[in-house]
């Protein structure tokens, strides 16, 4: 049975179709673990964020805990995220989340190009979620959203669901995750005209070496979209690196192999692509911080304090 259910969810990775229409901030990075790990997160234990990445994640949550995260982007452009998961006797694990992000404010004008005032920019997703173990080894979650975004007085809808999967290795410290995110529908059209969700299907792998501090995260991303050919499916690649330099220190280093391409500028490309960043471990308080390269436009900052309860 365990070797027919991975099957089963790895043909739903090859097989899904690539939408790449509105609601794109759902791609965003949503904490700045992740972030600093440049998104490759999908198989990342014990993180009530990993509801977003995986919603499997949610049964590896040791006690309950709940995120608070900030992105400071471009421009005026701000978002964040708060998450919580916890196991309920019962139920199983839980988890719910909302994540945002407010775009600025934009000049109204008519069609003479006359200042006519201001509009705003914002959308919203609330989630939640649920992960049980299928056996030992495996953990399965399902998570269903609401997303809603608004331009002016335009209003849009949708609804959406993640499916996630976890296998762990504990003998060799290895979990392999895959997720498919965002299958779903508009329910309310900005005007008429419907619009695909950004599905994405990820698979990655998280180790932590024998005798060595450091969990070691590669992970595909959007295996689903159209390619060239088959193996032009993997070039879209993250690396990420979280060094355990004490029992409450950590640093973290991530790699975002399509973004490096994007981000050259002439023969170079800086440091775009590459992510870093930290955290710190207070009694239950956690503190985090990351950045983002994106060569020589700078980058976002991300902030987050998580909560043992």
């Amino acid at each position: 049975m365990k070797n027919t259910f991975i099957i089963f969810f790895l043909s739903l990775t090859f097989s899904a179709y690539s939408q790449q229409g509105t609601y794109q901030f759902l791609k965003n990075d949503v904490s700045a673990r992740s972030a600093a790990l440049n998104s490759s997160f999908v198989s990342m234990k014990d993180d009530p964020n990993g509801l977003f990445y995986n919603p499997a994640l949610i049964g590896t949550l040791t006690i309950p805990r709940i995120s608070a995260n900030y992105l400071k982007y471009l421009m005026d452009v701000n978002a964040g995220a708060l998450s919580y998961g916890q196991y309920i006797e019962g139920i199983g694990y839980i988890g719910s989340g909302v994540t945002y992000i407010d775009y600025g404010s934009f000049t109204r004008r008519d069609w003479t190009m006359s200042d006519i005032g201001t509009f705003g920019v914002t959308e919203l997703a609330v989630t939640a979620g649920i992960a049980t173990y299928y056996d030992d080894d495996i953990l399965i979650g399902l998570s269903a959203k609401y997303i809603y975004s608004s331009i002016a007085e335009y209003i849009s809808s949708a609804y959406a669901f993640d499916f996630g999967l976890l296998y762990e290795i504990k003998e060799q410290n290895l979990t392999i995750g895959a997720s498919v995110l965002n299958v779903g529908n508009q329910i309310k059209t900005y005007t008429g005209f419907t619009e695909l969700l950004p599905l994405d299907v990820k698979v990655g792998i998280t180790k932590r070496p024998e005798h060595l501090p450091v969990y070691l995260n590669f992970t595909f991303h959007r295996m689903n979209e159209k390619q060239t050919n088959f193996f032009s499916r993997f070039s879209n690649f993250t690396f990420g690196a979280e060094f355990l330099m004490s029992g409450s220190l950590r640093l973290r280093i991530g790699y975002n192999n399509k973004q490096r391409k994007e981000f050259k500028m002439g023969t170079s490309a800086g440091l775009g692509g590459f992510s870093f960043g930290g955290g710190l471990v207070f009694n239950d308080y956690l503190i985090d911080y990351a950045y983002k390269s994106y060569n020589k436009i700078g980058g976002p900052h991300w902030f987050s304090i998580g909560i043992n309860l």
